[in-house]
């Protein structure tokens, strides 16, 4: 039989590796539900790796390999993808934000990586990684940055943000720095280009209070969340935990000022930051 060509990093590998593995179990007559069944995955996790929102991991790939005798084709793309600019706990949430149709995020104390202007970012790696070298963190700060390029479409992804007032009122990198963060953020508000609301400290406790949260839809593929803690971070796929964190984000949203009062407030505590810059 014909093998597949290996696949051209330049385009959107994880998207045409999964669609190689749909053509290939769609050939042998297996059901998602069938193939996940030996690797002890659902279903719907091989409906994510063929619409290119998970990760093919090399133990998969080897099994696919022997179950539809490709040749070693799985494992050889699998292994050219396996390195990631990201840190190893981020890394396949990234892939997954990166194909994403809408992204949903709680954020309880920094601001969202999509949305973070240059010296933030520096700011955030640089006290995160007090002793690491200068090379390093501008190689953290160019991914982060080179993420927020998916906001460079007008329209997709669907970006939707829940920033707790500890965000806004906590300085990173002095007032100046804060002051040009919180200035994006409301742009892009104004802009209409994503949905911000603040959670202020009046509203007291909610579900989310033990970490961030991102939510990713996908047109062909199940949504996901990705719980990220310190130096950690988990990509979670079961249908009922899932539910759980969206009605969670629901009553954030619910709780949260609304979106016009939310960039109100974000462009006052900006010009105080500057304000608090021009002080003697």
């Amino acid at each position: 039989m014909t093998r597949p060509k290996d696949l051209d990093p330049s385009s959107n590998p994880r998207a045409l590796l999964g669609a190689e593995l749909r053509h290939a179990r769609e050939r042998a007559g297996l059901s998602q539900e069938a193939l996940g069944a030996p690797l002890f995955v659902s279903g719907s996790f091989i409906g994510q790796l063929e619409a290119g929102t998970r990760r093919m991991h090399l133990e998969y790939a080897a099994h696919f390999d022997e179950t539809f005798d490709m040749g070693g084709f799985f494992t050889r793309n699998c292994r050219a993808l396996a390195k990631s600019k990201y840190p190893d706990h981020f890394a396949e949430a990234a892939e997954a934000e990166a194909v994403a149709t809408a992204i949903r995020e709680y954020a309880p104390q920094l601001i969202p990586g999509l949305l973070q202007t240059r010296e933030y970012a520096r700011a955030v790696f640089r006290d995160g990684r007090p002793t690491a070298p200068d090379d390093e963190i501008d190689e953290l700060v160019a991914a982060r940055l080179e993420r927020a390029h998916l906001l460079d479409d007008p329209t997709t992804p669907l970006l939707w943000t829940v920033l707790d007032e500890a965000v806004i009122r906590r300085q990173v990198g002095g007032p100046a720095v804060m002051a040009e963060a919180l200035r994006h953020v409301a742009a892009l508000g104004r802009r209409r280009r994503v949905i911000v609301q603040v959670l202020t400290f009046a509203a007291g406790g909610h579900m989310a209070m033990e970490g961030s949260l991102k939510l990713m839809s996908c047109t062909d593929a199940a949504p996901l969340a990705y719980l990220q803690g310190f130096r950690t971070g988990r990509l979670e796929d079961d249908p009922a935990s899932v539910a759980q964190y969206e009605l969670a984000y629901d009553l954030l949203g619910a709780n949260a000022l609304p979106p016009r009062e939310s960039l109100a407030l974000i462009e006052s505590v900006a010009e105080d930051y500057a304000h608090e810059e021009h002080q003697p």
